[in-house]
Formats: C-alpha cells, structure tokens, sequence
C-alpha cells in the first residue's frame, strides 16, 4: 500500500513563518519542473511530505489526491482500475509530483481531443496568503473578480497559494488503441490534419517529425480498425508517444534552445531558423533555435500564438510577455490571493 501521510499542518506552520518573516517561499515537489520559468529567490518550501490518495471510488471517475503524491503512484493506482488521466501530463522527472502537475500545468498529446489539466480539476484545497487552508468551493471564500479559484491553481506556478489537494476527473481507458506513421510532407500532414478535424475520426494524438506524420487512434474496434485502414501507412512503436511527452526523442538531444510555440491549428509552416517538431495536430511547435527571443515571439505573434522558452537560463523572459490590461489583471489576482508577496514571487513574470 502507498504511503499516505497528511503534512497540512506544517505547511501552514511554514507559511505563517514566511508571513512574519516576510521571507519569500520557493515552493516545489521533486523540482522536475523547476527549469521553467524564471529563477526564484527563496526559503525553500518542499510539499512531498504531504502525500497520498485521499478517495478515490472509480465509479463516481473522480480521485482525491494530496499535492506531494507522486505522479507515478496516481497512474498506478488508475491504471490498477482501468482508468486514466487524459490530458496526460508530461513527468520530466521520476519524482514529478501532483503539484507540480497542476503549478505547471502542461499536458500531453491527447491535450486538443480530450482537454488540458485545468479541464480536469474539480476542486482543491490550498494554502493561501493569509495562512488560511480553505478548500474552494467547500469552505467559505469568494472567487477573486468571477474566477473559478480551484482551475486558476492550473498553470499559476505556485504564485497564488500552496496547494495541498486537488479533486481530479478521470476517464476510462480506450477500449482499443492503433499507432501509425505515414509518410508525407509537412504542408500535406497539416492539411490532413484540418480536413480529419472536421470529421468523426478517433485520433487522440498526431504529431509530425519532418518526414511522416504520426497518429494515435483510440475508441471502439470497428472506428479505429475502419481509420487504419483508410489512413494506411506503417505501425508505430506504442512508445513513441511516452517518448515525445517526456522529451526523449532525438529531436529533444539538441543542444540549442527548446521554444514551445502554441499556434491557432490551422497555422501553416511557419519560417524559423532551427528545427522543428509538430504537436498536437499543429496547435503546438517544438522548436530547437539560436534565435533571438524576441524574433522567435514575433513569428509566432503575426500568426496569433505565443512562445515559451524551456531551457533555462536562454532568456530573462521565458514566458510570452503579457499585454498591460493583462498583466494588471495578473497583478491584481496575486495581491489578492498573495498580500505579502510571499509565493514563489517572480516566477512567471518580474513583478508577478
């Protein structure tokens, strides 16, 4: 049986320390995502100690599990039931924890056909500012301007408050999973991809490496069996998919930069020094480059995207720089959940 232990209590020891102190805190698990972002300049608040799966009954599809639990214990126990966590969300570390999924709040290649992380969050307790353990929705605090608190945790790289918990939707696994690599040029992949977006097609995944495009086919026997044979094409080793997630591909060795772009699907080949690699059916570019930050965001902003650096130490600004009605919005949601500035501050952005 995993080990469970609720540490609650000395978290928020620590916390009202910080707030006397007026000591910021660097909160993180096993630091596996800790290369993302900027650098963070504090006492060191490490949440694994509190860990373990809360409830989980597989026919209400909804686990209850502690921030410190290990991403690895969270799959075991799903896939024991026959389930999963579809927005499937990278590791990039044997320690990865739950937290930390949810402070980075990156998802796999199942993200454009089943959701991202933030879609699957139902409810979280968190520490907040003030040194008050509140679950959202259960205990007593407005939402912040509207914002529904417990999904705002996803992606807010522990800026707004210590998350202790988190109340998870999951699904059950496809009855039927194919693989397939099909030759073919960039600007013909992508138009497959617009045209197959259109129609009933069961793909859960689809990426293309600069010489075939790659698809994940998931559901019943006779759609999934009825779309390999249209689509044709070779068998792919199921492992390609846990190896693009988890950034261990060759393309992933490269010794330059590493840029996510996100781009609206239907974007065309888009002209940057480097090489690239196509994610979620064109929604996402991995791009390996020496270029300037600023001509890399610029590329992608024409089309309406965004680009965030995932090699640390390659620019000041690893995050897209935000719109000043935006950023004043981001402001105002950290000095309200963050009064003391005490949480991970600058990590997304200097004065967030």
């Amino acid at each position: 049986m995993a080990f469970s232990y609720d540490a609650s209590s000395e978290l928020i020891a620590q916390v009202n320390q910080a707030i006397a102190d007026r000591t910021p805190l660097n909160i993180q698990g096993s630091g596996s995502k800790a290369f993302l972002g900027r650098p963070v300049e504090g006492r060191v608040l490490d949440t694994r100690a509190h860990r373990g799966i809360v409830t989980y009954d597989p026919t209400e599809l909804v686990i209850t599990v502690r921030a410190g639990t290990s991403l690895l214990e969270l799959d075991r126990a799903l896939d024991e039931a026959g389930q999963m966590l579809p927005c499937e969300p990278p590791r990039l570390g044997e320690g990865a924890t739950v937290g930390g999924m949810i402070g980075a709040g990156l998802s796999g290649p199942r993200r454009p056909w089943s959701g991202s992380v933030r879609d699957f969050v139902l409810g979280t307790r968190v520490i907040t500012g003030e040194g008050k353990h509140l679950r959202f929705g259960g205990e007593v605090m407005k939402n912040v301007a509207g914002y529904d608190l417990s999904r705002l945790m996803a992606a807010s790289f522990g800026c707004l408050g210590v998350l202790t918990e988190v109340s998870l939707k999951v699904l059950p696994k496809p009855r039927l999973t194919r693989n397939l690599r099909i030759e073919m040029d960039v600007q013909r992949a992508l138009q497959n991809l617009a045209e197959w977006g259109q129609q009933p097609v069961p793909i859960s995944a689809a990426s293309y490496d600069g010489g075939a495009l790659h698809l994940r086919l998931e559901g019943g026997e006779g759609s999934v069996n009825a779309a390999c044979d249209r689509f044709g094409g070779d068998e792919l080793d199921v492992g390609y998919w846990d190896d693009l997630n988890e950034q261990r591909l060759a393309f992933f060795r490269d010794p330059r930069p590493l840029w996510r772009l996100s781009l609206p699907n239907a974007t065309p080949p888009l002209a940057l020094p480097g090489e690239q690699l196509i994610d979620w059916g064109g929604a996402q570019r991995w791009l390996k480059s020496d270029a300037e930050a600023t001509a890399i965001r610029a590329i992608a902003s024409e089309v309406g995207g965004s680009a965030t650096c995932f090699t640390a130490g390659a620019t000041d600004s690893p995050f897209q720089p935000l719109p000043a009605a935006l950023l004043r919005y981001h402001r105002q949601l950290k000095a309200a959940l963050d009064p003391h500035g005490i949480f991970n501050p600058g990590r997304m952005y200097a004065e967030v």
